[in-house]
């Protein structure tokens, strides 16, 4: 028997359903009629009378708005011309200060330049004739001279020209040598004429050489008098230093010297003045010591003094230290003879205590002979070194 095959299925396709065709249509009942006809001619007409209205009237507006931009435009290019007037006016301007600015500084700098050229020639005619003034001189002056301060700025004449910088001074040396090189005007010299100029010329050199050998060697002599005069110094504050009990080197630095106020492991403020520090290192604290030593011992002494004097209690009925065989003792004459033994130990203990201040006291007056005849003996030194000193220069 044959199988009868399955059914098929059917696949659904992706493809878009096709569209039926639309039947024909039929026209429409009185297409044909002619009064049909004239109506939807009329309608086309009036559409197309209300088109061109509206494109007269577009192309009315958009004259309009040419024009305006036309003249937006032209408004533009003139303002651009009056701006580029004025940016041209305003650059003609500037240029015209900027020059009017260089013409002036270039005048102040001429106007300093001669005021510094006047000035200089001024201090070169005082040096040359402090220098024939010093060659005049017959008796020695001091090698050194003290420069006297500005009373304006503060500052001396040296320490001005040590702030200057070297463009300042480079052009002061040009206007220096400007006055101090004179040209030479040596056009239409013979030979004869040429021979003395030369002469001239070598006779200055001379001249400025020798002038330089002097002013080298004065400079030489200021440098040992001024460290001869240091060491005198030092000499001076190291025998100072020595007698206000410091080191000798204390007061030869630049600062003085330190002054250890408090501990550091104080944390208290101190609110004492410099004056007061230094003048506990300079005795003051010996007196603070010792006026409060006397607080102490006054306050015990009172308080000894005010103290309860009581009975020596008795032992079994028996006075104490009494011996055998000695008779009893009255109230009265116990109380009578603890009052004289306390009198006698007041007395002891007070003639010790004048014992050992008068020790105090021969120890002090000790050390003072000794301290006077220390300084005696360091003026006999610097007295003996003055004589010294005076030979040496002599």
């Amino acid at each position: 028997m044959k199988s009868t095959p399955a059914p098929r299925r059917r696949r659904l396709s992706r493809r878009p359903a096709r569209r039926r065709k639309k039947p024909p249509q039929t026209p429409a009942e009185g297409e044909g009629d002619p009064e049909f006809i004239k109506r939807q001619d009329q309608k086309r007409s009036d559409l197309d009378d209300q088109l061109k209205e509206y494109i007269t009237e577009w192309r009315k507006q958009r004259s309009k708005e040419e024009d305006e931009l036309k003249k937006l435009k032209e408004k533009q290019a003139k303002r651009k011309v009056t701006r580029a007037e004025e940016e041209q006016k305003m650059a003609q301007r500037k240029k015209e200060e900027e020059e009017r600015r260089v013409r002036e500084a270039e005048e102040k700098k001429q106007r300093e330049i001669e005021e510094k050229r006047m000035r200089l020639e001024e201090a070169e005619k005082k040096r040359q004739a402090m220098l024939q003034a010093m060659k005049d001189k017959d008796k020695k002056g001091p090698n050194f001279t003290i420069a006297k301060k500005d009373a304006g700025l503060g500052l001396s004449s040296a320490a001005m020209e040590r702030n200057k910088t070297k463009e300042q001074l480079e052009e002061e040396k040009k206007i220096s040598l400007s006055f101090r090189i004179k040209p030479l005007a040596i056009e239409g010299f013979g030979e004869a004429k040429l021979r003395e100029k030369a002469q001239e010329l070598w006779e200055l050199i001379v001249k400025l050489e020798t002038e330089k050998y002097d002013l080298e060697e004065r400079q030489k002599r200021q440098d040992y008098d001024l460290k001869e005069l240091k060491e005198r110094q030092k000499q001076q504050l190291r025998h100072k230093a020595l007698k206000k009990g410091l080191d000798p080197e204390a007061l030869t630095g630049k600062y003085p010297p330190k002054i250890q106020v408090a501990s550091k492991y104080e944390r208290r403020v101190d609110t004492r003045s410099y004056d007061d520090k230094k003048k506990l290192f300079e005795g003051g604290w010996d007196e603070i010591s010792k006026d409060s030593n006397e607080k102490i011992w006054n306050e015990k002494k009172e308080q000894y003094t005010g103290r309860q004097k009581s009975k020596l209690p008795k032992w079994f009925g028996e006075r104490p230290g009494k011996k055998a065989g000695e008779p009893e003792t009255p109230e009265g004459e116990e109380d009578a003879k603890a009052d004289e033994d306390i009198v006698e130990d007041d007395e002891e203990v007070e003639e010790e205590v004048v014992e050992e201040e008068d020790e105090e006291a021969e120890e002090d007056e000790e050390e003072e002979e000794e301290e006077e005849e220390e300084v005696e003996e360091e003026e006999e030194e610097e007295e003996e070194e003055e004589e010294e000193e005076e030979e040496e220069e002599e």
